[in-house]
């Protein structure tokens, strides 16, 4: 159970439900990986908790150290997941977990880390559409643009053995139940990837 564990999925799917979740159920057995980023906080995020939220510079300085196991650039900002955040979790005795973009995925398969793979998945990109909006935090912009990377991430799921195992987000205790498995080590099958053309 000790590899690390890279959930991945398009924004909006409930990751961080899932993870909140995990972590209320065990609040010993996990760490999140914190990542780097250079967006501004959202109301009530806090530095080192959400995120470790750093300027344009201090990010480009750690990228040239070769600090981060993966990066990318969304929306005009830089995201990236830093070795020593994995390592202090893993110095804690607890598995870590990290919410990554597809981007990211396909950088960390060019690693050592060897990590478990979860996608979750949408049932329909119309939910994934109405929950965007219905969060109150995104404009009509970001939601298209955060749809259009929604379709590249499952496309890029679609391909064989991109991941280990998917989750559709149909039902929030149903998905639960299954990612918790998954988190803890258990066998499971996971869902089949739903069209997700419409």
């Amino acid at each position: 159970m000790q590899r690390p564990l890279v959930l991945s999925g398009p924004s909006g799917v409930g990751k961080s439900t899932l993870l909140q979740r995990l972590f209320a159920e065990f609040p010993d057995k996990f760490g999140f990986s914190v990542s780097h980023t250079t967006r501004s906080p959202r109301p009530g995020e806090i530095d080192g908790k959400q995120y470790h939220f750093i300027t344009r510079d201090r990010f480009l300085e750690l990228l040239r150290k070769g600090a981060f196991i993966e990066h990318a650039e969304f929306s005009g900002n830089f995201y990236g997941t830093s070795f020593q955040t994995v390592r202090e979790v893993e110095q804690q005795g607890r598995r870590c977990i990290l919410d990554i973009e597809a981007q990211g995925v396909r950088q960390i398969k060019a690693t050592n880390l060897n990590p478990v793979y979860c996608f979750i998945s949408p049932p329909t990109l119309s939910t994934l559409r109405d929950r965007l909006q219905n969060r109150g935090t995104e404009t009509e912009d970001s939601v298209k643009k955060r749809l259009a990377t929604a379709l590249n991430e499952v496309a890029y799921a679609k391909e064989p053995n991109v991941h280990d195992v998917v989750i559709v987000n149909d039902d929030l205790d149903r998905a639960y139940e299954l990612f918790k498995k998954v988190a803890l080590g258990e066998e499971t099958s996971g869902d089949s990837l739903p069209p997700l053309d419409d």
